[in-house]
């Protein structure tokens, strides 16, 4: 389905900056569609020749839709939007007029002139129209919540035709939470509450507040209901704010163990302040699970900490053991267990750092090609080089890979170059490359490609990877087949030297294992 923005600058000659105006108006009329208990379509014009695109479209959820069908795309003209055309003209809002009908439901049509301010403030041209249609089948005379609903929202659409609503977003509001039925409370210009919803007072009463709201400066009960006083002014201060005609960001009251967001909004309906709407929602469940979480995660990081430490000490362990072996073969075999076990550490060491179980894989990898250039027992001097990036991988997939890059890293330089002095020949000839492994990664359909590629000597003639091979080259094996479900491959390289290929799939769980 297109966009808004798509349809926008198909069909019409809005400018970037109005695109954008309506662009927060779709993001923030849910309030205004529950409010009014109808639907609500943005319609633009199209070519100045009496027709109308909708280009965005909200059902309330406080009442039936109007419309079964979505609108969004439908190119009108002609009666049918003529109320359209007289707020757009004229731009004011539109009332008058019988119900229609669309097909079996009943509607009265309303339409709301939508314009941008200007810079200095003053309400620019008349850009789209907000048409509001209510579903009449259900009709029935309105109870006081339905009254103060039914009042508000006229201030806003009010507010949609001076270009006053909605108000900027603020850096980290994703939403428009809480939501209308979650408790609202409205506000006189002198702060005092005239209604509250019986979701509201609930709210309230979970901080501990049994009175009834209507008649309470709301400021100063924020101030006294808040646990920290610090928390508490700065309540009071949002519901001042939209007061004065501001939109503060969403705020937070904590008392006798309970949470509650509040939302204030000015209703200055024609530029004149009347007073506020304070929406709010119980949030004490929300966050007890924050909270849970939180310990969760510094829980696991913690663990991830203490592995980290406990492979840092039995690495300790193992190096003073292979400097007290006389055997050169032990100590060897006690020296690449160390390597090992420290790249192992290494991902816990990183997992102790996340927020999640999961971890940036490439400082990782260039840490490992670091130390294998460092340990290996080879007089060669071998660049490392890395091409391309690992991304963000999962701690099952990164313990297992990072001592599969540690045994073919240690392989490539340990065994891919000739030691100076072989055969009466100089480690580096004169005119040859510089010895280099390069580490490449690439992802391709939710599969890890890596390469391990050296320009050294290449695979001996009788080498058999299936059946022979090093303790390191069968760890390899092991860990690409069976903790990685995926596959290993060695082979000369094309154009020399010996390349390792290992293709891991990415999804987890029960996809990894069918994969």
């Amino acid at each position: 389905m297109s966009t808004l923005r798509d349809l926008a600058e198909e069909h019409t000659q809005l400018r970037p900056a109005d695109i954008d105006h309506l662009h927060r108006i779709a993001g923030d009329w849910q309030l205004l569609s529950d409010l009014s208990f109808a639907d609500l379509l943005l319609w633009v014009p199209v070519d100045g020749d009496g027709t109308f695109l909708c280009v965005a479209q909200v059902r309330p959820t406080t009442a039936p839709t109007a419309y079964l069908d979505d609108q969004v795309g439908r190119i009108v003209g002609g009666p049918e939007v003529a109320h359209l055309e007289v707020a757009y003209r004229q731009g004011r809002i539109w009332r008058e007029g019988d119900p229609v009908w669309y097909g079996d439901v009943p509607a009265r049509h309303e339409a709301i002139p939508v314009r941008l301010r200007t810079v200095d403030g003053e309400a620019g041209e008349v850009v789209a129209v907000v048409g509001r249609d209510t579903n009449l089948s259900t009709a029935r005379t309105p109870s006081q919540l339905e009254l103060n609903y039914l009042t508000t929202a006229d201030d806003l659409a009010q507010m949609i035709a001076d270009g006053t609503f909605p108000p900027p977003r603020h850096p980290g509001e994703t939403t428009s939470a809480p939501r209308v039925g979650d408790g609202l409370v409205r506000l006189d210009a002198d702060g005092k509450v005239t209604y509250a919803s019986p979701n509201a007072q609930s709210a309230y009463r979970r901080l501990g507040y049994a009175s009834h709201l209507v008649g309470e400066d709301l400021a100063k009960l924020h101030r006294r209901l808040a646990s920290d006083p610090l928390e508490g002014t700065d309540a009071a201060n949002g519901v001042l704010a939209a007061l004065r005609g501001e939109a503060p960001p969403r705020r937070e009251i904590d008392a006798r163990g309970a949470t509650m967001l509040t939302r204030s909004l000015p209703l200055m309906p024609a530029g004149v302040p009347i007073g506020a709407l304070v929406l709010v929602r119980d949030i004490t469940e929300v966050r007890r699970r924050d909270r849970a979480l939180i310990t969760k995660d510094a829980t696991i990081r913690e663990i991830h900490h203490r592995v980290k430490n406990n492979l840092q000490t039995v690495a300790a362990l193992l190096r003073l053991q292979a400097r007290r072996v006389a055997m050169p073969e032990a100590r060897v075999a006690l020296e690449e267990s160390v390597r090992r076990v420290a790249s192992i550490a290494l991902v816990h060491e990183t997992l102790s750092m996340s927020s999640d179980e999961a971890v940036e894989f490439d400082g990782i990898v260039d840490r490992v090609a670091s130390a294998a250039t460092e340990v290996a027992a080879t007089e060669v001097t071998v660049g490392m080089r890395r091409r391309g990036s690992f991304g963000v991988l999962p701690a099952e997939i990164a313990t297992s890979l990072v001592m599969v890059l540690n045994e073919l890293l240690l392989n490539a330089v340990e065994h891919g170059f000739p030691p100076a002095g072989e055969d009466g020949a100089a480690a580096v000839p004169e005119g040859a490359a510089k010895p280099e492994v390069v580490v490449t990664a690439h992802r391709f359909r939710k599969q890890l490609h890596v390469s391990v590629a050296d320009n050294g000597r290449g695979l001996p003639t009788e080498f058999d990877a299936e059946r022979g091979g090093r303790l390191g080259l069968q760890i390899v094996r092991a860990l690409a087949t069976g903790e990685l479900r995926g596959s290993i491959e060695l082979r000369n390289g094309a154009e020399g030297g010996t390349e390792a290929v290992l293709v891991v799939p990415l999804a987890r769980g029960g996809d990894r294992q069918s994969a």
